[in-house]
């Protein structure tokens, strides 16, 4: 089984349910990991694998796009992914957005998509 992970992407974007959130936007991170099958990979060929400049592409594409449930960006990433290639065994997508508008909470909140 391969690994193939992209971590920390950080992203601008106006994702949320609060008006606000739509207007002056959050900072959000982005963590992907796809496992590929065990296939013979001595080809050396991108199209035998998920090229990582796809996946950064696809998570760029995506956060460009403003919704209001983190739970929808990353559904869609996933989707996105699934169709790359026949060898993904499994796909993990996060999504975190770094500051919160609740009043008082110190931290982030973090939605995962897998399979």
């Amino acid at each position: 089984m391969y690994t193939i992970s992209l971590n920390n992407l950080e992203f601008h974007s106006f994702h949320g349910f609060y008006q606000e959130e739509n207007l002056i936007g959050n900072t959000f991170l982005v963590e992907i990991v796809v496992e590929l099958n065990d296939f013979n990979f001595s080809i050396e060929e991108l199209t035998t694998t998920v090229n990582y400049e796809t996946l950064y592409q696809i998570a760029k594409e995506e956060m460009a796009i403003p919704r209001k449930l983190l739970e929808t960006v990353v559904k869609s990433i996933y989707d996105r992914i699934k169709l790359l290639n026949p060898n993904i065994h499994s796909i993990e997508v996060s999504l975190t957005k770094k500051h919160v508008p609740i009043e008082g909470m110190v931290g982030n909140a973090k939605v995962t998509y897998k399979n």
